[in-house]
């Protein structure tokens, strides 16, 4: 601590004598390939309220011309720092961000994508409000400027176990790592998987083990660009079965995600996915058969067991396609 009068300044020093200054919040932007919408998304992300934030553009190996671009930004903007890196993947590069990050608060944004004209600057009004806030969901507009565009709003809601966030809250469909602020601290034994797409899903009940409070608010806004192109817009029946595995893992070893709820709507969602692999990959169902009823698929899976019932889906799929 290095005191002068009444001004204490704490600096924080890495091995390589590197000298760290806190920040409030960290925003952490993966690139690749993105040289037509980097611009834009760091524009919107860029926070005018405080001064104490930085932005960690990560180049993960990008071919176009994302690198300059990054540095240029950089050159224009004191509080941008970027780290050029070697090919890795989202995870690989959010990890890579996570490790450079010196802020108390933690974000991400996806590079095609933007948010709202002071989104951050809410989310951190509201988490030095609420010290016992470890993550904070904000709204997100799904598939924006695209053909099936929905808000996904939330009520301004606390939630002190991580079961009624989950399950009453209905996180499991919206698990995303973008629209949410988090306290720096909950990644200090976690990082995204490599090679796994949905990797958010794989992350947030970890994440979830280790929060005090999770809160949701109706402020700001995250805009989630429509990309056809997009892993969401085209997984096959092996990125499902990655979203399919997280969820099963949920469901097995992390049963305090959900033990003592009513988790018809969640089975029935990952039912859902269970199915969509069988038919697109041929392998025989691995989720657990669970004596839940509800919907009609799930009656029906009393009735045929599982592996009839992805059997009857994969035809009437089939029968979609052929007679439309």
């Amino acid at each position: 601590m290095l005191s002068l009068g009444k001004l204490q300044i704490n600096l924080r020093f890495r091995s390589d004598c590197t000298i760290f200054v806190p920040m409030k919040v960290s925003i952490v932007i993966p690139v690749y390939n993105v040289e037509a919408t980097l611009r834009t998304c760091v524009e919107s992300a860029k926070v005018e309220a405080f001064d104490d934030w930085e932005m960690i553009l990560v180049d993960d190996g990008s071919k176009d011309g994302s690198p300059a671009l990054c540095d240029k930004l950089a050159q224009e903007d004191r509080h941008i720092r970027v780290l050029h890196k070697p090919n890795g993947g989202l995870s690989d590069a959010r990890n890579a961000g996570i490790d450079a990050a010196r802020g108390e608060y933690l974000s991400f944004v996806d590079s095609d994508d933007t948010l709202q004209r002071g989104t951050l600057e809410h989310m951190v009004r509201i988490m030095d409000e609420h010290p016992e806030y470890d993550i904070l969901e904000f709204p997100v507009s799904i598939g924006h400027g695209g053909p099936r565009q929905r808000e996904l709003s939330l009520s301004a809601h606390e939630y002190r176990q991580a079961a009624d966030y989950w399950i009453d809250g209905e996180a499991f469909r919206h698990a995303y790592a973008c629209n949410k602020v988090y306290r720096r601290q909950l990644f200090d034994a976690v990082r995204y998987p490599r090679g796994r797409v949905f990797e958010d899903v794989h992350v947030l009940p970890q994440l979830l083990r280790r929060a005090r409070t999770v809160a949701t608010t109706t402020e700001g806004l995250y805009y989630y660009r429509y990309n056809p192109d997009s892993i969401t817009n085209t997984a096959d029946g092996e990125a499902l079965n990655d979203l399919l595995e997280a969820h099963i893992q949920v469901l097995t070893k992390e049963k305090w995600l959900w033990e003592g709820k009513d988790v018809k709507a969640y089975y029935a969602h990952v039912l859902n996915i269970q199915l969509d692999v069988c038919d697109q990959t041929g392998r025989r169902p691995v989720l657990p058969h669970m004596p839940y009823r509800g919907t009609a698929k799930l009656r029906l899976l009393q009735w045929l067991g599982m592996e009839r019932l992805c059997l009857c889906h994969k035809i009437m799929h089939r029968m979609t396609k052929l007679f439309g």
